[in-house]
């Protein structure tokens, strides 16, 4: 089971409050399969996102796209809304790629209609979206992750 590609996605540039729960994601993730982007959980990671070590914008989007392109699943957190992750999701629903988008109501925040609504509705469908809380969010992958094993 080890040897799934797993993109995963959280906001950058758009803040970094939320970068503990991206740690907690990445490390339950990594139990499934290789995460290609396990970056977005280092907290020294800035709001500038990768600049200082990458050759720019071209290279980051460029590298991104590959890694998506030979992901086996996409798993986003989503509460921090952030046009990369956005762009990547659509990007990803073109491939056909199995999508699993993960918000935090107690935010307060409204997730996108962009996003809630492309939810397929079955825990069949390629893109899901969940609500959770912190406490939840291991069980929820667990839930997921053993029903792709089994499909």
């Amino acid at each position: 089971m080890g040897d799934m590609n797993i993109y995963f996605c959280g906001s950058i540039r758009g803040g970094r409050e939320d970068v503990k729960i991206y740690q907690r994601i990445v490390k339950k993730l990594q139990t499934y399969g290789k995460v290609l982007t396990e970056h977005v959980g280092h907290a020294d990671l800035s709001e500038k996102g990768e600049d200082a070590v990458l050759d720019g914008d071209k290279a980051i989007h460029n590298r991104d796209m590959e890694w998506l392109t030979s992901a086996d699943v996409i798993v986003a957190e989503v509460t921090q809304p952030s046009l990369g992750v956005g762009y990547e999701l659509g990007r990803a629903v073109a491939m056909k790629k199995r999508i699993l988008c993960l918000f935090r109501p107690s935010s307060g925040r409204v997730l996108s209609a962009m996003i809630r609504g492309a939810d397929g509705g079955l825990d069949s469908s390629l893109f899901q979206v969940q609500d959770y809380t912190e406490e939840e969010v291991d069980g929820i992958l667990e839930k997921y992750f053993g029903k792709l094993t089994k499909s």
